[in-house]
């Protein structure tokens, strides 16, 4: 069991990225990323229940109906925008100067890092914009962690996490390939990133922001969930000073959330809908005196 907690993030990675890069440079249409990705989620709920983190997480609050709501309008609309890549790239006004003469693995790497810098400094703002809170606190209402609420997110805010991560490979003219998988690894990512497994990653929870990094990140708490706000790489939050590497073991049932509602709405319409209603208080503080370790 020792063996599996070790392996599992990284073999779960490599397995469905590498799974998904294999299906494009084949040729197939990018439809069967989306077995793919049920497959990948199926795997997640199982490796949940063997080894997991915290097993009150592993029973429904009542929110399974609403979290593949979630994902599916939230991957649907990945989907839809990489497809539609051709047609924005029509509007740059010069040629593609992406370096398509690195190896495909280099690329889909260089793809994730620009993807990455983007999504993380766009998730950074989101907590200090007032406006953009309001969207991404839907993200935050979860009342436990689980791989497949990786993927619960307000529409408009995932537009705008995904139209400013984007704008790099836009700029430079990405492969529509490439995007194909560096957007499948988001999903993957994601799912790592909010996971109930009880993983163990050692050195590498300095470069990777799975769950041991991450679920400090969704503390109900107004200074200590303000951190770690890395999709991919912890590197972003090391600049922005707002990294933590310290064990996230402590981290409970009933200590997720956002502090001051626990009246936010939980079905999917109602959550649609609770940003143009009312301010929320605050996920985190912006003050740049609070403790960071």
């Amino acid at each position: 069991m020792t063996l599996f907690r070790v392996l599992y993030a990284p073999v779960y990675f490599l397995f469905f990225v590498a799974g998904a890069a294999m299906l494009v440079a084949s040729g197939v249409s990018p439809f069967w990323l989306i077995g793919l990705l049920m497959v990948a989620i199926l795997t997640s709920l199982i490796a949940e229940r063997v080894a997991p983190f915290e097993t009150k997480w592993n029973y429904s609050h009542g929110d399974g109906k609403r979290d593949l709501a979630h994902a599916l309008v939230n991957e649907g609309s990945i989907l839809i925008l990489v497809l539609l890549l051709p047609v924005f790239a029509g509007l740059v006004p010069w040629p593609s100067v992406w370096p398509t003469s690195l190896p495909f693995w280099v690329q889909i790497l260089l793809a994730i890092i620009l993807l990455d810098a983007g999504i993380s400094l766009a998730h950074f703002a989101s907590h200090r914009v007032p406006l953009l809170w309001r969207f991404h606190a839907v993200h935050h209402s979860v009342r436990r962690i689980y791989g497949f609420n990786g993927l619960l997110k307000h529409p408009v805010h995932q537009l705008i996490e995904i139209s400013i991560g984007t704008l790099p490979w836009l700029l430079l003219g990405i492969p529509q390939e490439i995007a194909i998988i560096g957007s499948f690894a988001v999903a993957i990512q994601l799912q790592l990133q909010h996971s109930n497994v009880d993983m163990r990653i050692g050195p590498l929870a300095y470069l990777w922001a799975v769950a041991p990094v991450h679920r400090h990140h969704h503390l109900a708490s107004a200074t200590e969930g303000d951190v770690n706000f890395g999709l991919f790489f912890t590197i972003w939050d090391v600049l922005l000073g707002t990294a933590r590497f310290k064990s996230s073991d402590h981290i409970r049932a009933g200590q997720v959330g956002i502090a001051g509602r626990s009246d936010y709405p939980e079905a999917y319409l109602a959550q649609l809908a609770e940003p143009f209603r009312k301010a929320v208080p605050e996920a985190s503080s912006s003050s740049p005196n609070m403790s960071r370790s």
